[in-house]
């Protein structure tokens, strides 16, 4: 993870009573000392019908963008007010996600916050939700914010993999914890790592063979092969041992648990682009604790993540009201 110069906060309704995404993105602003871009992207679309406007489509799209970009102006003055470096920008473009991918690439941020549906994420990749989108197609690492309370001094939980399950990248682990211990640094938290494994074969005649004793003593050996993975997984890090956590779980369970038990109020774990059958059939352990969590959830990809989305602004969506006449 580069050093975080640069932030951008996307945001739904800048009109919100509460805009927990803007409060925790201004933290990390100041913690790094980073320029904070608050941006608003346009998706709803234009209904092009000769008797609904009496203005122009181009005079539509001016007024609505004025009127988006005053209301995020409403917002930066008052994060200026604490020598904060602020700016604001407005798009028309489609769909939520890759629009606010296309401005964090233009504007070269190092990291994307941004709210968490505040629903079960039930099909996310059906329904094209906007957190689960930018999990999967963001190249810098993303915030997605679960909860409105402002970070003090946080538990900073890091979620290793050392055995590589899944075929993450192997140096996806180095991004992990790299970022983890950046932004604990930055917010003067504890930092703490997890690791889940499987405690024994899952291979049915296997088990079947083996006596009590003998699952014990292999048990044990799984769990000392697992331990000594992930202390020289995270060696580079320097965390203690006793903020090292082993867990004998599913990495939801495990992730989800450690995280309560720690009193965690940032989970940093890697993600990566999945598509066609491999999407829907092996899923993906971050997009499944966006419900199990209840902290936020930093994502980071490794550094060969290939960006797919279009540079090109897609511009104003057109859509009509008046259904063709029936012969």
């Amino acid at each position: 993870m580069r050093p975080i110069r640069r932030i951008l906060v996307a945001i739904k309704d800048p009109t919100a009573k509460s805009l927990p995404a803007v409060a925790k993105g201004a933290q990390l602003a100041r913690a790094f000392g980073a320029h904070l871009d608050l941006f608003h992207g346009i998706a709803t679309p234009l209904y092009v019908d000769a008797y609904s406007y009496d203005e122009t489509i181009p005079e539509i799209e001016r007024k609505t963008r004025t009127e988006k970009l005053a209301e995020l102006e409403l917002i930066a003055a008052k994060l200026r007010q604490s020598e904060l470096q602020v700016s604001t920008s407005v798009a028309w473009d489609f769909p939520t996600h890759e629009a606010i991918v296309r401005r964090a690439i233009r504007d070269k941020v190092d990291l994307i916050v941004a709210e968490c549906h505040g629903k079960p994420h039930i099909l996310p990749g059906l329904l094209h939700l906007t957190d689960w989108e930018l999990l999967r197609t963001s190249p810098m690492p993303v915030l997605l914010v679960k909860t409105p309370t402002p970070y003090r001094r946080p538990v900073v939980l890091a979620a290793v993999d050392p055995a590589h399950a899944f075929s993450k990248p192997v140096k996806l682990d180095d991004e992990i914890l790299k970022a983890a211990k950046s932004v604990s640094q930055a917010l003067r938290g504890p930092l703490h790592a997890v690791h889940a494994y499987v405690p024994l074969p899952t291979v049915a005649p296997t088990r079947q063979l083996l006596t009590e004793s003998a699952m014990k003593r292999l048990a044990a050996q799984i769990r000392k092969a697992a331990r000594q993975t992930f202390s020289r997984a995270v060696r580079p890090a320097s965390i203690p041992a006793a903020r090292c956590h082993l867990v004998a779980r599913h990495p939801i369970d495990a992730i989800a648990q450690t995280a309560r038990k720690t009193g965690a109020g940032i989970v940093v774990m890697g993600a990566m682009s999945r598509s066609g059958l491999k999407r829907f059939f092996f899923g993906n352990t971050a997009e499944a604790l966006l419900d199990a969590l209840t902290c936020d959830l930093l994502i980071v990809k490794p550094a060969d993540f290939v960006n797919r989305v279009e540079k090109r602004i897609r511009g104003v969506r057109f859509t009509s009201t008046l259904v063709s006449p029936m012969f």
